[in-house]
């Protein structure tokens, strides 16, 4: 990428919108469909564990607050991203590109860092989706095994250890993820959506049974357990890296960040959703609550039962959606090796991937700490850091760039801060959880 000098990048009358030329531009409902498909995860199905770490008060309070944090740093990244694709007349900028367009055009002294900026964007996208792959394994390979264990009583099968069942999952895992095309994706994701929106009605059928007194349960936990809430808290809600891939594809980008917007309508139906869950997951079950709600639906009754299966089903299908970018990010670096071999050489890094994530699914089968590491570890950089730097460094040598007693370099400063604090704490803790086995 190269950067335009100041003259050029001073035409005001370049607007990167009007230069977009999109075969297919999404409207503002496709757009704010597919962020709420991007952002609802499995993670919504861990938020009572992490109110459970938290207390009910504080871990409502909580999760709008960290929602609100997360939101406001896609929205810096974005406006960011706008005003480098002006300065470089690009029309789209990705959020690796954005990085790299920051340094390039920022102070010079920070010019030679523009490719490790884009290198650990990319890489802590891969580490992400990759950790959250294999977070997947150990999910489905939970709810499976408790509905094997009910109708296996009294037998050799009954249960047998989760590895197990995660080594079954390999020769499925392995045939879907050598589709290379979206498209042929597509029908698989379909299918998930239909199938966690009926998991998660009767969820919600379950979690109304019988509701416990408020009194009952836990304000405010300690301390000591807030960094495993923060980093199950910022997996769940932190949906950044489908953002600008969202924002760039848009008939009109410019009601993404707007107000309301779609970026903001969009996040305030997510973690209200995510708050909503947490919060009568946690009063339900109480000290009980698993690392995944649906662990904790009745394992003797169909209906529960088909919970478990269903929603295994759909996260075994989102597997492949959660592989397809950081396996386009690696090949992307590494296909100019393999010459004429290309086409065996991807296959063979695709089934080396899958057998990576299950190895390491296999190595931590504690599905709560995972849960917490991937977040505190990847999406504080991705969700919090990255963003407050690239804003400061693309705004830093300008004429009251940083504002008014240079208000937004001491706002940045803080979300760094908050970001290291969050991954140095949740990132302790979690593999303390993970070494003492502590579910």
């Amino acid at each position: 990428m190269e950067i335009p000098g100041r003259d050029i990048e001073a035409d005001e009358d370049y607007n990167p919108f009007e230069h977009r030329k999109l075969a297919h531009p999404t409207s503002d409902m496709d757009t704010l469909i597919h962020l709420l498909k991007g952002s609802l995860g499995s993670g919504i199905l861990a938020m009572p564990m992490a109110f459970r770490h938290a207390g009910l008060y504080f871990g409502l309070v909580a999760t709008f607050a960290i929602g609100g944090i997360c939101t406001y740093c896609v929205h810096v990244l974005v406006k960011t991203a706008h005003e480098l694709c002006r300065r470089i007349q690009k029309p789209s900028l990705g959020f690796a590109e954005t990085a790299e367009a920051a340094f390039l055009s920022g102070p010079p002294g920070v010019h030679k860092f523009s490719r490790l900026a884009k290198a650990m964007v990319n890489w802590f996208l891969v580490i992400d989706l990759l950790g959250c792959c294999c977070v997947y394994i150990v999910f489905v390979s939970k709810n499976v095994k408790q509905v094997v264990d009910f109708y296996t009583k009294d037998t050799e099968w009954h249960d047998q250890d989760i590895r197990y069942y995660m080594a079954v999952l390999l020769p499925l895992l392995i045939v879907m993820n050598l589709i290379r095309n979206l498209k042929y994706l597509a029908p698989l994701s379909m299918i998930a959506n239909l199938l966690v929106g009926t998991g998660m009605g009767i969820t919600f059928y379950y979690l109304f049974q019988d509701i416990p007194s408020i009194g009952e349960r836990d304000k405010f936990t300690e301390f000591s357990r807030l960094p495993t809430f923060f980093g199950t808290a910022i997996f769940a809600l932190e949906g950044i890296g489908v953002v600008m891939p969202l924002e760039n594809n848009m008939k009109t980008p410019t009601h993404f960040i707007g107000c309301p917007g779609v970026l903001n309508t969009g996040m305030f139906f997510v973690v209200s959703l995510y708050a909503f869950v947490g919060f009568f997951g946690y009063l339900k079950y109480g000290p009980d609550t698993s690392s995944s709600i649906t662990l904790n639906l009745p394992q003797d009754e169909v209906l529960g039962q088909s919970v478990k299966l269903m929603i295994a089903v759909a996260i075994f299908f989102t597997y492949s959606l959660q592989f397809y970018v950081p396996m386009e990010i690696i090949w992307k670096n590494v296909r100019h090796w393999f010459g004429a071999k290309k086409n065996l050489a991807e296959y063979s890094i695709r089934i080396g991937i899958v057998i990576m994530t299950l190895c390491i699914a296999i190595a931590i089968p504690n599905l709560g700490p995972f849960i917490s590491l991937v977040g505190a570890v990847c999406l504080s950089f991705l969700g919090l850091i990255f963003p407050a730097v690239i804003e400061t460094v693309t705004f830093w040598d300008r004429p009251n760039g940083l504002g008014r007693f240079n208000w937004v370099l001491y706002k940045n400063i803080f979300l760094v801060c908050f970001g290291i604090l969050g991954f140095l704490t949740g990132s302790y803790v979690s593999i303390l959880d993970i070494i003492a086995g502590e579910q």
